[in-house]
């Protein structure tokens, strides 16, 4: 038997267009700043003081580029950055595995008492000056793992996996059961093999979370040579005048085009990530939301 096609109607039609039109104008308004500042990375001094560039280089130059490129500091910040991020993003997935697992089984009693003290937490923040003086008191200040320990779980990734593991087929995890399998070889064997769409969502979640981290480390750190990306990138934000201050000669970058490569430099990174797992986060974002 031959089911009958769907044909679409002018309303739905005209609403499917009309949706595209929109979210396209507003992706094209989105990435407006952001061309713009690459934009400038690659012109000129002069134009760029003119107020001639707005998406495309005006008198295209790497200066900028080389100059950001052979700064160490920026490099050893990136590379510490780079640390937390991967580090940070590993034992944020693994410890909310290890949580959400049981609170997603109906045999366990307390599930709806834990997880109601883990909602709790979403809806009443906790003040900073004992948030501050807790951390410091276990000897996180100036310690690179503040950049990663107090991003250890999060309430909302939480429950996104929890609902994703609720959602898993129960006969899998009987059968596997019956062959011997107990609740740790059930999750590291059977159940997070077969969540790869909930774990690249909430490890993009993560690592653009601590990529980006400011407040944490502008409280906690005060040594420069743990300083992680985004404060180096406040520092050359705000001193690269230093850059050309006392010069009379006139260089092919300036102040601007300067922390528009660094802008650039520090964002880049974490974008080309999103490609490779863009299947898994979209099906992840989903399954875990609506379940």
């Amino acid at each position: 038997m031959v089911m009958a096609q769907y044909k679409e109607s002018f309303g739905d039609t005209l609403f499917r267009y009309l949706t595209m039109i929109v979210l396209g104008l507003l992706s094209l308004l989105m990435l407006m700043p952001f061309a713009k500042v690459l934009a400038t990375s690659f012109s000129g001094p002069n134009p760029v003081d003119a107020g001639k560039v707005f998406f495309w280089p005006v008198q295209f130059n790497l200066e900028s580029w080389f100059y950001v490129l052979k700064q160490a500091p920026l490099w050893h910040s990136f590379l510490l950055t780079v640390f937390a991020t991967v580090a940070g993003t590993f034992l944020c997935l693994l410890v909310t595995a290890l949580m959400a697992y049981p609170l997603a089984k109906s045999e366990f009693k307390l599930a709806k008492i834990i997880l109601f003290m883990v909602v709790m937490t979403m809806i009443f923040r906790y003040p900073i000056i004992p948030y501050f003086l807790s951390l410091r008191s276990y000897g996180l200040y100036n310690s690179i793992w503040v950049l990663i320990i107090p991003h250890t779980i999060s309430a909302f990734n939480l429950i996104i996996m929890r609902t994703f593991f609720r959602g898993m087929p129960k006969e899998l995890e009987e059968a596997a059961q019956m062959e011997g399998c107990g609740y740790f070889g059930l999750l590291f064997r059977i159940v997070l093999p077969s969540s790869k769409a909930v774990l690249a969502t909430l490890g993009i979640f993560y690592a653009v979370g601590i990529w980006n981290q400011f407040m944490t480390p502008l409280m906690f750190i005060e040594d420069q040579a743990l300083y992680p990306l985004q404060l180096k990138l406040r520092e050359y934000i705000i001193y690269t005048d230093m850059a050309t201050e006392g010069l009379k000669v006139e260089l092919p970058y300036n102040n601007t085009t300067l922390q528009s490569t660094t802008i650039i430099f520090a964002t880049i990174p974490i974008l080309l990530v999103y490609p490779f797992l863009q299947k898994h986060f979209v099906k992840g974002a989903l399954l875990g939301s609506v379940k």
